[in-house]
């Protein structure tokens, strides 16, 4: 799905060749509806319901076997090992595959997944982005990519190696800051705008432009 319409592309493009045009950094602007698709979480999630499920059934036993005998087997009927094995299993399988199904839902399985799984995934694929789209692709190697992950509702910055042994990772903290400020009203090509033009200003203070630079990397939003 698109988030954003042409215009509010373009206010994302303008603001990427403002910031560029003071340095010779080149800065890549990403959006991508989410970073993973987290079905190991899903799966985990899955065996768990399922082990409960055959814990809580094998510690008390009674109430699912009085039931059974209530509703489906005949009267007098004795449970034999075999049968509570079974029994046991199914439960397990009727939990799994019921948690799995839930799971399938894209919103449930991203709220059920944790916190630092979600962070962890989301800068991996930033680092991935960026290794592909703007890493080394620049005369200097000054790229900066801003990567927003929208459903995880978190965002990265990453850099090419000279700008990061000059600019330590807490700067960005005020890049970021902004960008998300924006983001959570509502506003999400106002909020990458803002932090593609903090980002403008720092690189403009250690990479300035100079008279030969040219624009090596497109000035526009890449929506994934």
């Amino acid at each position: 799905m698109a988030y954003l319409s042409p215009e509010k592309h373009k206010l994302v493009s303008d603001a990427v060749g403002n910031a560029e045009a003071t340095t010779s950094g080149e800065i890549v602007p990403v959006i991508a509806q989410r970073s993973d698709d987290y079905s190991d979480i899903a799966l985990t999630w899955a065996a768990a319901i399922a082990f409960t499920a055959m814990s809580i059934f094998a510690a008390f036993p009674s109430p699912f076997l009085d039931f059974w005998d209530a509703t489906v087997a005949d009267w007098g009927h004795e449970w034999t090992t075999g049968e509570l094995a079974s029994m046991t299993i199914a439960l397990g399988l009727i939990a799994f595959v019921g948690t799995w199904l839930l799971m399938l839902i894209p919103g449930l399985r991203i709220a059920l997944t944790p916190a630092p799984v979600k962070a962890q995934r989301v800068r991996q694929r930033a680092i991935r982005h960026f290794k592909v789209g703007a890493e080394g692709r620049t005369h200097g190697r000054t790229g900066v990519l801003l990567y927003l992950s929208m459903q995880e509702h978190r965002a990265e910055i990453v850099a090419d190696d000279p700008i990061a042994v000059k600019v330590d990772a807490e700067v960005w903290g005020e890049a970021m800051a902004d960008m998300l400020d924006e983001i959570r009203k509502g506003c999400i090509a106002e909020g990458i705008a803002a932090g593609v033009r903090d980002v403008g200003v720092v690189l403009a203070q250690h990479f300035p432009r100079k008279d030969d630079d040219r624009n090596e990397l497109p000035d526009r939003l890449i929506e994934l």
